[in-house]
C-alpha cells in the first residue's frame, strides 16, 4: 500500500447536502453520494473529501457538531456510511472526513453542561472568561460572522468565546481532557476505515491564555470593506504556539493506522504561507495544508508564482494542497470571469493551471461542469453571513446549490422532492448528461488523466520562468524528464518565442511553429522533454 498516496493526489470535495438526494426530502444524503461515486472515479479523482455529516442542529450547515460519533439522520446512518466507505474503496477512492475540532454546537451535551455553572465536570471544556469591570467582553476579539467573539452566559456570569456563530462555542484545548476526547472521536472514524481528515480551521484550536487584545492592523491595511474582522492583527485569538504540540498528537494518532493523511484548513489572511509551512514541515505534523490565497479574486502570474514560492521557501519538505473553489467562496469561473474568453474556456484553462501546480489539488463538486455561482434572492438564503449582511454580503449559498446530473429531469436529477437550495437555469444547462465531447467535463477528464500519467506533474519539483504578465510559465522536473507548462491568463492572443526541445503533450488554443508559440485567449500548452533540454520562453 502506498503510504504517501496523498502526494500529488486529486481530492474531490463533496458537499453532502447538495450532491445527490436519494430519499426525496430535498437534501443530499449518504446513499446519494454512494450512488454517484462512479462519476468521481471516472473523473480521475483519488479521494473524496466529505463535508460534515455528523449530528448537528445545522446552524452552520453541519460545522456545528452535537455528536461527533454518529451520522445526522438528515444524511442517513452509520450503515449508510459503512456502505459509502466500501463502495469508495472498491472504486479506488480514499475517503477524507471533515473534522471540526475547534468548536462544537451549543447543543452539544458538554456545552449544555458547561454553561450551567462554574463547577461541573465540563466547566473548563470551553473558553470562559469574566467580563471587564464595565461589563463588556473580556477581549476585543471579533467573530467571523460579525460582532464580538464573545457571548454572555448569565448562569455563570461569564462570557464564552466563539470565533464563528454564538451557536458554535470554542473548545478549550488548553484542557488536556478536551484534547483526549477529540482524539478519541477521530479514532472512532479511523476504526471505521476512513483514510484521513480535512481539519476545519486548523489554526483556531488555541487562544491566548492571557486573553490579550488583538492590535489594529497598520494604517492603510485595515480597510473596513464588508466586515470588521480584517481590521485586526489576529495575534492572540488563533494561531498560537501550543497548536504545534496538538498537531503532533493528531499525527501520532493517525500514524497508528496504515496510509492515513490529514489536510489542515489554514484560516489566515495575513501570514498564511508561513502557517502552512510551519504546520507541514517535518514528519510529525500535518501531511498537507491549504489556505485561501488561491480562493480569492487575484488572477495574475505573479500571484500564482509568489504564493507557491513562499510556501516551499518556508517548508522545503512540506506539502501543500491547492484549489480554486470550495464551499466557502464564490465559484472561480464567476470570480475570474473578466479574465476569461468565456466560461467554458476559463474553466478549461483553470484545471490545466491547477494540475500543473506542485502539491495535491482539490476540486469542488460541479466545477468539472463549469458551474457558475448561482444568483440568489434573499428569501432563498440559508447561510448566516448572507442573512445578516445582505445585500453587501451574499453569503455562501450561491456556491452550494445542488449538483446537476440530468438536464431532462426535474431539478437536474438531484432530487425527486423540492431542493433545499434552488436549481436554476444556468446550472441546469450544465448537467452531466449534456457534457459531450469537447465539454468542460471531457476536458477535466483529459487533463487529470494526463497528470496521473506524468511523473513530473505528480511529484516533480518546480522552476518558474519569468516571462511577464499575463503569462505564467513553469517547469516541473522529475529526474531526467520534465513538463514545461505555459498559460495565457488573458483574453488576448499572444505570440511567444520558444527555444529548445518543443514537443507539445496537451494544449488548448496553442500552436508551435519555428520557435514561435501562439496562444489564443486563455490558451495553454504542456511541453514534454528532457531535463537537459528545457525550453526557454520569452515574449516576442
Amino acid at each position: 500500500m502506498d503510504q504517501e498516496w496523498w502526494r500529488g493526489a486529486v481530492v474531490y470535495q463533496i458537499y453532502p447536502r447538495s450532491f445527490q438526494d436519494d430519499d426525496g426530502d430535498g437534501v443530499g444524503d449518504l446513499k446519494g453520494i454512494t450512488r454517484r461515486l462512479d462519476h468521481v472515479a471516472t473523473l480521475g479523482a483519488d479521494a473524496i473529501w466529505v463535508s460534515p455529516i455528523f449530528t448537528s442542529p445545522m446552524a452552520d450547515m453541519g460545522y456545528d457538531v452535537s455528536n461527533y460519533t454518529d451520522i445526522d439522520p438528515l444524511f442517513g446512518d452509520l450503515a449508510d456510511f459503512d456502505a459509502l466507505i466500501a463502495r469508495a474503496h472498491d472504486l479506488g477512492l480514499k475517503v477524507i472526513l471533515d473534522q471540526v475540532l475547534s468548536h462544537s454546537s451549543a447543543k452539544h451535551p458538554f456545552f449544555v453542561e458547561s454553561r450551567t455553572s462554574r463547577k461541573n465536570d465540563k466547566a473548563d471544556w470551553y473558553v470562559w472568561a469574566d467580563p471587564k469591570s464595565d461589563g463588556t467582553a473580556p477581549t476585543n476579539w471579533l467573530s467571523h460572522f460579525g460582532g464580538p467573539a464573545w457571548t454572555f452566559e448569565p448562569r455563570r456570569r461569564q462570557y464564552y468565546m466563539h470565533n464563528f456563530l454564538s451557536e458554535q462555542p470554542d473548545f478549550n484545548l488548553h484542557c488536556p481532557e478536551v484534547q483526549d476526547f477529540l482524539l478519541e472521536t477521530m479514532r472512532f472514524w479511523l476504526e471505521r476505515g476512513v483514510d484521513g481528515f480535512r481539519l476545519d480551521t486548523v489554526n483556531y484550536y488555541f487562544h491566548d491564555a492571557q486573553l490579550r487584545d488583538n492590535p489594529a492592523r497598520p494604517t492603510g491595511a485595515n480597510a473596513l470593506g464588508n466586515e470588521t474582522y480584517e481590521m485586526q492583527e489576529h495575534l492572540y485569538d488563533k494561531t498560537q504556539p501550543e497548536n504545534i504540540a496538538f498537531l503532533q498528537r493528531l499525527r501520532a494518532l493517525t500514524d497508528q493506522y496504515e496510509a492515513r493523511a490529514m489536510v489542515g484548513e489554514v484560516g489566515e489572511s495575513q501570514r498564511s504561507m508561513q502557517v502552512m509551512a510551519e504546520y507541514t514541515q517535518g514528519a510529525d505534523r500535518l501531511q498537507m495544508a491549504y489556505s485561501f490565497d488561491l480562493l480569492g479574486p487575484t488572477f495574475t502570474a505573479a500571484h500564482f508564482r509568489t504564493t507557491q514560492m513562499a510556501f516551499f521557501e518556508g517548508a522545503s519538505d512540506g506539502w501543500p494542497m491547492w484549489s480554486f473553489s470550495n464551499h466557502d467562496v464564490e465559484r472561480h469561473v464567476t470570480r475570474w470571469a473578466k479574465h476569461g474568453v468565456d466560461i467554458d474556456t476559463l474553466a478549461k484553462l483553470s484545471i490545466a493551471l491547477l494540475a500543473s501546480f506542485e502539491g495535491t489539488i482539490g476540486i469542488y463538486q460541479g466545477e468539472e461542469l463549469g458551474l457558475e455561482q448561482t444568483e440568489m434572492e434573499y428569501h432563498e438564503l440559508t447561510d448566516p453571513p448572507g442573512l445578516r449582511f445582505w445585500p453587501e454580503v451574499k453569503g455562501r449559498d450561491g456556491c452550494r446549490t445542488p449538483m446537476v446530473w440530468d438536464a431532462q429531469a426535474p431539478y437536474g436529477g438531484f432530487t425527486d422532492g423540492v431542493p433545499w437550495l434552488p436549481v436554476k437555469a444556468p446550472q441546469w444547462a450544465r448537467a452531466v448528461s449534456g457534457q459531450a465531447e469537447g465539454s468542460v467535463l471531457a476536458h477535466y477528464r483529459a487533463v487529470l488523466a494526463y497528470r496521473r500519467a506524468s511523473a513530473p506533474l505528480l511529484r516533480g519539483r518546480t522552476e518558474f520562468v519569468d516571462v511577464g504578465e499575463p503569462v505564467l510559465a513553469l517547469h516541473r522536473i522529475d529526474g531526467d524528464r520534465a513538463v514545461t507548462c505555459v498559460f495565457n491568463l488573458s483574453v488576448e492572443r499572444l505570440v511567444l518565442t520558444v527555444t529548445g526541445d518543443v514537443s507539445v503533450g496537451l494544449s488548448m488554443a496553442a500552436e508551435v511553429n519555428d520557435r514561435r508559440m501562439t496562444l489564443g485567449g486563455n490558451g495553454f500548452a504542456y511541453i514534454e522533454g528532457a531535463t537537459s533540454g528545457l525550453p526557454e520562453i520569452s515574449m516576442t
